[in-house]
């Protein structure tokens, strides 16, 4: 086990910062048969609709066919409120417990979210990195740290995203006419590398495969939570912080 879990910020924020001198920003990975794709989603409790559930979908698709081979959707309490820049204290033991499930270790994992590109240097898929030991990749639909040039329109095109002198990611332009996704080390690979995996992927779709597929399965409701949820939102503070 990496540490023990804690619900206070200031004890997270000293983890980070430990932990993130322990992420490896160079390759080490083997062959590739299966990459995970990793996403979080909320809904509240269908009993007690004062707790939040955690959804952590992770999906196992065969390279390079990218076919499906496993998916797990599982749910757990929230422990932790929503603290800026801590999002993997609120979301990894869920997701840790997904992988438990898992019948086949991946060898490449895809995290929606940040790796390095974080204030701290470790956001969730580095996180997620240390504790599976394994090569992880952080792929954002949104930018926690750092600025940037606008990369250039092409499907492929990519610019430095830079924190205070440092390279800590890509700015990567995954479908033309679409906003860039933010690809960032998470584990055990390199930056090129990181982005040639991505890129390997990509379909027809803005999202790599493995978290396209993730985000669906961590988003999907069946037709009554659908319906308590609508029933849930018509009084505003029922809304979670995302």
């Amino acid at each position: 086990m990496l540490h023990q879990w804690t619900q206070e910020p200031s004890e997270a924020i000293a983890l980070q910062k430990r932990l993130a001198g322990r992420v490896e920003r160079r390759d080490r990975i083997g062959e590739v048969r299966l990459v995970a794709g990793v996403d979080v989603g909320f809904e509240r409790d269908p009993v007690e609709p004062e707790n939040i559930l955690t959804r952590a979908a992770v999906v196992v698709l065969e390279y390079p066919t990218l076919t499906l081979v496993e998916r797990v959707l599982h749910r757990a309490p929230t422990t932790m409120p929503y603290v800026p820049g801590l999002l993997s204290f609120r979301e990894l033991p869920a997701v840790l417990e997904a992988f438990a499930q898992l019948e086949r270790r991946p060898d490449l994992v895809m995290v929606d979210g940040q790796g390095i590109a974080h204030p701290r240097r470790l956001g969730i898929a580095s996180h997620l990195g240390l504790w599976l030991d394994l090569p992880t990749i952080g792929v954002g639909k949104s930018r926690l740290c750092g600025q940037h040039d606008e990369p250039p329109a092409q499907r492929g095109a990519w610019t430095e995203l830079i924190d205070r002198g440092e390279v800590i990611g890509a700015v990567l332009r995954s479908r033309e006419g679409v906003k860039p996704l933010y690809v960032s080390i998470g584990h055990r690979l390199g930056l090129e590398s990181s982005l040639g995996w991505v890129v390997a992927c990509l379909t027809r779709y803005k999202l790599p495969e493995p978290t396209r597929q993730a985000d669906r399965l961590a988003s999907r409701r069946t037709l009554a939570e659908r319906a308590g949820q609508r029933a849930l939102s018509l009084n505003p503070s029922d809304t979670e912080p995302t």
